[in-house]
Order: structure tokens, then sequence, then C-alpha cells
């Protein structure tokens, strides 16, 4: 064999773990289940949740970790504060262009207490352009979603410790 074949092979292994960024980067973690559509969102119920249902124009509070394409984890509502404390659920009224599309409708039929990953497609994201720097053009998005609580938003959408207070 040529030498330089013999040589090809470690560059180009080096210019493939140097070219993703000095980020680490972990694969998203399986999940098990029926893949399922809504839109062009597709979607995979990772646990069903048994309190109320996720209907239209209600307050949903929810806990989540997102990733981009490439397996980088890009956010997350489980990581702790700088105090060492957990975060509360994000919350939002749904339908009511606060989130992004794949957000307003990929918690249709799921139930409080319930965990969904949601593949969401860029027209239902972020776009054309992203969301620079941190997420790029036209990126198919994952997220880990638990629906937390849901809640009337008369005459707005009450706060996570309004809520949780409610809690059976």
């Amino acid at each position: 064999m040529p030498p330089l074949i013999r040589r090809l092979p470690i560059p180009l292994l080096l210019l493939t773990a140097c070219a993703g960024g000095s980020a680490v980067r972990t694969p998203i973690p399986e999940v098990t289940g029926d893949t399922k559509a809504i839109s062009s969102l597709r979607y995979i119920d990772i646990s069903f949740g048994t309190g109320a249902l996720a209907e239209p124009r209600k307050c949903f509070y929810v806990h989540y970790t997102s990733w981009l394409p490439n397996g980088k984890k890009f956010d997350s509502s489980r990581v702790l504060t700088d105090k060492g404390q957990p975060r509360e659920p994000v919350f939002f009224l749904q339908g009511a262009k606060q989130v992004i599309d794949g957000w307003d409708i990929g918690f249709e039929g799921m139930r409080v207490g319930g965990a969904r990953r949601l593949i969401v497609p860029y027209q239902l994201g972020y776009g054309e352009r992203g969301n620079p720097p941190v997420i790029p053009a036209r990126a198919t998005l994952t997220f880990d979603v638990e629906l937390m609580a849901v809640a009337d938003p008369v005459p707005r959408c009450p706060t996570w410790a309004e809520v949780s207070q409610r809690a059976p």
C-alpha cells in the first residue's frame, strides 16, 4: 500500500473530530414508542399522564430539554439555578404565539404528568434564519417535554407558585 494511503485515515479522523467545534456532543437519548405526527411535527409519547387535558387556550406549565440537529443540548429547564435550586417550569398560553409553533401544537392530546419527545421541523421552529448564534438556519429541533400543569388563563396565566399551591 502506498505510504500516502496508509496515512490518509488519520488526518481524516482528526479533521472529522475538529469539524464540530470544541463543545462536547452527546447523542440525544433514545426513546421508545410509536412516532406520530401533527402537521409536519413528529412526536413520540414517552409516558402518558393522568391529569388535566392540554386544551386550546389554556396555560401550559412545562419542563423541557432541547437539542440541536447535531445532538448538542442547547437548553433545559431541568438545569439547576446558580444557587443550586431547581428551576420552575416555563409557562405559556397555548395558541397565543408566545412560543414556537411546534410547541403551540405539540402538546395536543397530552395530559398533565405526561412526557413527549417533539421533533420540530424548522418551519414550526425558528424558521429559515434560525436564532443565531445558538440555533442554525433551517434546524430541526428535538425537545423532550413534560406537562406539569394546565390552568385557565383568566385574567392571565397564573405563576407556577400559584398553580403548584393548588395541586392536590
